[in-house]
């Protein structure tokens, strides 16, 4: 009879601090950052193990973002953005029994590092036109896809909305209100693929406490922080979460 919830410590060694960082990323603070969650709590558990039992912190973490910057949000891009993350989700349920769930963590990975290498290499210059909404489309059905996988949505997305060059409260808070819309969306899939059972539930309420602990400490500093230095944060974050997710796909098993 399988036990109530996982109880080996170093399941939760990793699980913590991989919670904690999801939280400051779901303040829009070091966007990026969360997709690091599942990789490694992969490094214990398997991945659609992981990403079950971060659905419900997931949701508890979305409602605090939408909390703390519901009067800030881009009305006009969301109306864009979530229908076409709605498809990824679409697709992802689809294929999810389908694909590698570590190939597909590499291909956001290699994504998110090219993505990088291009506003290194080409950085945009003042006035430039904003991207193509064909790439926006494709970008944030990645995202809806990746995210249903792997919970790795952040940076297809990101790669859209950074040269928008929106405010960070802006950026901050339409992220949390797309990614509540595309995490509320997973519970119905997740649970026809028989993910949502009670081990992996029971084990997310423990874990549940350090949702507000992370949001609230990446609000702090999203309100606070110089637009410029917010990017380096994102960029850096997308750019650990590229590595990250290149390496567990080419690293061999």
């Amino acid at each position: 009879m399988p036990l109530p919830l996982i109880t080996d410590p170093a399941f939760y060694l990793v699980a913590i601090p991989a919670v904690l960082l999801m939280g400051v990323s779901k303040s829009g603070f070091g966007a990026g950052f969360g997709s690091l969650a599942v990789p490694m709590m992969a490094l214990v558990v398997s991945v659609p193990e992981a990403a079950a039992i971060l659905m419900p912190v997931l949701l508890v973490m979305d409602l605090l973002g939408m909390a703390a910057f519901r009067n800030d949000f881009d009305r006009s891009l969301l109306k864009f953005l979530v229908p076409f993350g709605m498809l990824g989700i679409v697709m992802g349920t689809v294929l999810f029994k389908v694909l590698n769930a570590q190939t597909v963590a590499g291909l956001v990975g290699a994504f998110t590092l090219l993505f990088l290498a291009q506003r290194l290499l080409f950085p945009p210059q003042p006035g430039s036109a904003p991207p193509p909404r064909w790439l926006g489309a494709l970008l944030t059905t990645t995202s809806g896809f990746t995210s249903f996988i792997a919970h790795a949505g952040g940076p297809p997305v990101a790669a859209y909305v950074i040269p928008l060059k929106l405010t960070p409260l802006k950026f901050t808070a339409t992220m949390a209100f797309f990614f509540f819309v595309v995490n509320l969306s997973k519970w119905i899939p997740y649970a026809w693929l028989g993910l949502l059972d009670g081990r992996n539930m029971a084990t997310s309420l423990v874990l549940l406490p350090l949702a507000p602990v992370g949001v609230w400490v990446g609000v702090r500093l999203a309100r606070r922080i110089e637009p410029t230095l917010f990017y380096r944060f994102i960029y850096t974050g997308m750019f650990l979460t590229g590595v990250k997710l290149l390496w567990d796909a080419l690293a061999p098993r």
